[in-house]
């Protein structure tokens, strides 16, 4: 039996450097600096968020004498089920119904995206 790995929340400066590097992988520090596109954030600080990603499991890396190549060991797919796991738990008692109802209600989805919805969740109800 497959066991789910529970995905620890990120800060936002976290998820914004988490965003690149899936976006980009693999990358070293200076590729993700360059797609933050604020050449005032020092090296030191993004390299300083990457090896917090690495800890939280979220990243390894390849070496290259004292470069480093990062990339991702947890995908976007993981790490936003888990958020939305978690919001369906602390907001909707856990029922993914009332989360739908609230999207409805709140959204003012039309026919066809409600009709998408309601497709993509007996879709994954019978995998």
């Amino acid at each position: 039996m497959k066991r789910k790995k529970t995905v620890s929340q990120l800060t936002k400066a976290e998820e914004e450097i988490m965003h690149i590097i899936w976006q980009i992988q693999p990358c070293l520090v200076r590729d993700i600096i360059d797609k933050l596109g604020d050449p005032d954030i020092p090296h030191s600080t993004v390299s300083s968020v990457v090896r917090i990603l690495e800890k939280k499991g979220f990243l390894d890396h390849k070496a290259y004498g004292k470069t480093h190549e990062y990339f991702p060991i947890i995908s976007k797919e993981e790490y936003a089920q888990q958020g939305v796991k978690s919001l369906v738990e602390k907001y909707f008692s856990g029922s993914p119904k009332k989360l739908v109802s609230f999207l409805v209600k709140s959204e003012d989805l039309n026919l066809k995206e409600l009709n998408d919805l309601l497709k993509a969740i007996d879709d994954n109800a019978k995998k």
